[in-house]
């Protein structure tokens, strides 16, 4: 009889970021709105990769999600997915941080990821960023740079 074994493949395995922050130990998370069954918690819970949980805006147009930092952190790693299963759009991310408690923010990253489901319907992004002293980290999403009613989406969200 033949052995075998089952393993996933490893582009679909979610990995954590080395030094990965456990953000409900740290920062508290405001954010403009959420659906009730995929609420922005899901953006931070481990769960990872093409199928997995998700947070979607309640409402449609721009929205951000905003880590509020108990105490200053140094930030070197970000890492983003994005899962979009019905539209095709264009969905643009803008990451800026704030040392001085959110009175003023400086933009680090800005990146538009395509969607174009069933092709392309997932995206991943990793960010390196040099940022010391952090107390507010700041997502801004705009659904669709096509200007049509769309609604953010957020598989996951991890910093380190």
């Amino acid at each position: 009889m033949l052995r075998k074994q089952i393993v996933p493949n490893r582009s679909q395995v979610p990995v954590a970021l080395p030094g990965e922050i456990q953000i409900a130990n740290v920062a508290t998370v405001q954010v403009t709105s959420e659906e009730a069954e995929h609420p922005i918690d899901h953006a931070f819970d481990q769960s990872r990769g093409p199928g997995a949980t998700r947070w979607v805006a309640d409402a449609p147009g721009e929205q951000s999600v905003t880590l509020l930092f108990d105490r200053p952190q140094t930030i070197r790693l970000i890492g983003i997915e994005v899962e979009e299963l019905a539209l095709s759009r264009t969905q643009e991310l803008a990451l800026s941080i704030s040392a001085d408690g959110g009175r003023t923010y400086r933009e680090l990253v800005r990146q538009e990821f395509n969607f174009s489901p069933p092709g392309t319907s997932f995206e991943r992004e990793l960010w390196s960023v040099s940022a010391d002293a952090v107390t507010h980290l700041r997502l801004d999403i705009k659904p669709d740079k096509g200007g049509r009613v769309g609604r953010a989406t957020l598989t996951s969200f991890a910093v380190a």
